[in-house]
């Protein structure tokens, strides 16, 4: 049985840092794990930042209120849920992921948590576990399934070499020429006809 694992930013929705990037005028947020991929270091540094210009929780969520999904995602996920079980794996927080949930119909979605003080400063993050994609995916094979993953970022090529199949999707040139041995998809029609060519498999 197949379990297809995708990543969220990126790939289904907007980066939720470069949009608060954008939105806060501080142009360094826009780093991702796309740029680094040590994500302990980069969320260190991020939280870093928020301390110094004195932005929490809720100036985040204000903004990704006004994010919508990448055009075509919700389409493409609800197809490929008619024929495949699906999973979202993501290094985001249950904080930020609600409300892009629900526009994408709540598929499921396995992420880790932020530690926020009463006043909304966030003093620090929980991950699910380490390496949370790649112990997610070994965790789903112990129990019979196939997994299937793509992604876009650093962060996500353990759980694609793991994978029976994996994919980059709107990936960085830098990590495409990293990796050239991994099929790499800008558009979700491409994407889902390589998943479901290996869902056949």
């Amino acid at each position: 049985m197949n379990i297809v694992c995708l990543d969220m930013e990126g790939v289904l929705v907007p980066e939720i840092w470069i949009a608060f990037a954008e939105a806060s005028g501080i142009p360094e947020l826009r780093r991702t794990t796309r740029d680094e991929p040590d994500y302990d270091k980069l969320m260190n540094w991020r939280i870093g930042i928020l301390k110094e210009h004195r932005l929490g929780l809720k100036e985040i969520q204000d903004v990704i209120a006004t994010i919508k999904p990448l055009p075509g995602a919700k389409e493409f996920l609800d197809k490929l849920r008619e024929q495949t079980q699906v999973v979202i794996l993501s290094d985001t927080f249950e904080q930020f992921a609600k409300p892009l949930m629900k526009q994408l119909g709540w598929p499921s979605i396995y992420c880790n948590t932020l530690e926020v003080a009463d006043n909304g400063e966030i003093t620090g993050f929980k991950m699910r576990i380490a390496h949370s994609k790649l112990s997610t995916v070994r965790a789903l094979q112990s129990v019979g399934f196939d997994t299937i993953a793509a992604g876009d970022s650093y962060n996500d090529i353990e759980m694609i070499d793991a994978s029976k199949a994996g994919f980059l999707f709107r990936s960085t040139e830098k990590i495409k020429a990293d990796r050239p041995d991994l099929q790499a998809f800008e558009e979700f029609d491409d994407l889902y006809d390589a998943i479901m060519k290996a869902c056949a498999k």
